[in-house]
């Protein structure tokens, strides 16, 4: 009984996940400017990435598999988030007239 609740558990969680990155593809194909194609893409990344390990360890049950899963997400969770702020960094830095098409706070 405990196990079919963790596995009806586990798959909403992968499918949301799922659907969270569907719409973070929609978000990157219909949004017009790279930086809110950066936003999209890392919100969407992040909290799928989440969804998905989660549903996967839910399923899997706790082992030391499930432990090295969440040590992935917890390194995914630290990495995704500052390679999206490097590279919009990046945009900002290269981009001079940045402030035409999108409002940037200044430093």
């Amino acid at each position: 009984m405990i196990s079919t609740i963790f596995t009806v558990l586990g798959l909403v969680f992968i499918l949301a996940g799922v659907f969270v990155f569907f719409t973070s593809v929609l978000g990157i194909f219909r949004l017009h400017y790279v930086l809110n194609r950066l936003h999209a893409a890392a919100v969407g990344d992040t909290l799928g990435i989440f969804c998905i390990l989660i549903g996967t360890i839910l399923m899997r049950g706790w082992s030391v598999i499930s432990f090295k899963t969440l040590l992935i997400l917890v390194f995914m969770w630290l990495v995704s988030p500052v390679a999206s702020h490097l590279l919009a960094e990046m945009e900002y830095l290269t981009h001079p007239d940045i402030g035409k098409k999108c409002e940037v706070e200044r430093r």
